[in-house]
């Protein structure tokens, strides 16, 4: 048992040395000029601005919240005259006044229960302002814009009992309803959409992809509420590669027996997609959930040996070894973000943050 008056283990003052020692450890100097974590002061009033900006200084996620809207402003500001011109520049890309026009492409991804909420409306300002230029979503994050043109979706709860709801004809999206009878309004207005498909692609040879029955369906809407309304007119292509896994899969499903033969090729918008990112000089990736959007535009920037830029806004945790929960240095190990891209993974739900970072970035004026 050790003594209590041995002072090879205890300091002079009676401590244990080794304790001491511990808690005491000397620091090495923090380098100059880094951050000091401070916070917003309400003392200086309510300015949404300022507490935002505030966040870099905050921590936590709110500091990787203020490195997304960075590299955001910094894909919008990027123009090929940042770079010098290298051997494999020609025509055009030579002449310094054209290389000032010429902007980082932006890829934008999101789930479909971003449209089914109030991220719509943020999207679709994005869409029509011409701020994006390649979108991919999933199909629930079309045929849904499509239905919110037709038939309101509701504010409910997150307890809303399912049997109840199912005995009134209402579906539940998280804390949204969407009654029954609103895809009962879709059926009736995509199905002579599909029979119009089918008639051009048997009297006109048209080839059907995803995005061209997708921007056709902008057309037909003809909404200036909708998403794809905007991205028709605006010229913006739109990617669903999994078309068929939602209410639009439905109907489709349905139309094959109604009025069978209509043929949707994947192959060309595979080549579309994967050539938006190959012939760009440069990319932006900033995708709003997981799976199979985050994939896709992950993949289609693999062909140009990875992104310059990208944030990913999710929920998803790495350790399971899920894409959506991978954060963007996994992507760096594929090749589908450059090992000297800037990029960042916020933590967030993104109902809750996507709408301020526009408003720091796309909507801020800058």
């Amino acid at each position: 048992m050790p003594n209590p008056s041995d002072t090879t283990q205890n300091g002079s003052n009676g401590v244990p040395s080794i304790a001491s020692a511990a808690v005491f450890a000397a620091s090495s100097q923090v380098p100059k000029g880094t951050e000091l974590i401070r916070g917003y002061d309400f003392d200086n009033g309510v300015d949404y601005n300022a507490l935002l900006n505030s966040y870099a200084t905050t921590g936590f996620q709110a500091a990787s919240f203020n490195r997304a809207v960075e590299i955001i402003n910094h894909m919008r500001a990027w123009r090929l005259s940042d770079e010098p011109i290298n051997e494999n520049d020609q025509g055009d890309d030579l002449d310094m006044e054209h290389r000032k026009t010429v902007r980082c492409k932006v890829f934008l991804g999101y789930t479909s229960n971003l449209v089914s909420c109030g991220v719509r409306e943020i999207i679709k300002y994005l869409v029509k302002n011409k701020m994006v230029d390649v979108v991919v979503a999933t199909a629930g994050g079309v045929e849904e814009d499509f239905i919110k043109c037709l038939a309101p979706t509701y504010v409910g709860k997150f307890n809303n009992k399912g049997s109840e709801l199912r005995s009134k004809g209402l579906n539940r999206i998280g804390n949204l309803i969407v009654p029954n009878d609103n895809y009962c309004k879709f059926e009736e207005w995509v199905m002579p959409i599909l029979d119009q498909l089918l008639l051009e692609q048997t009297r006109d040879g048209t080839v059907w992809t995803p995005s061209k029955i997708i921007q056709r369906l902008g057309k037909e809407i003809n909404h200036p509420d909708s998403i794809y309304y905007w991205a028709y007119k605006n010229d913006i292509p739109i990617y669903c590669p999994a078309i068929t896994d939602g209410s639009l899969g439905d109907m489709i499903y349905f139309h094959s027996f109604r009025n069978p033969g209509l043929v949707i090729d994947l192959v060309q918008d595979i080549r579309g997609v994967n050539g938006q990112a190959v012939y760009a000089k440069k990319t932006g990736m900033i995708i709003l959930g997981g799976g199979l959007v985050k994939h896709h535009i992950c993949n289609a920037n693999l062909m140009r040996n990875g992104a310059d830029f990208a944030v990913f806004i999710n929920t998803a945790q790495e350790f399971d070894g899920s894409d959506a929960g991978a954060r963007p240095d996994e992507a760096v190990s594929w090749g589908k973000i450059k090992t000297t891209a800037e990029s960042v993974k916020v933590y967030a739900e993104a109902s809750l943050v996507f709408p301020l970072i526009v408003a720091q970035t796309f909507a801020s004026g800058n």
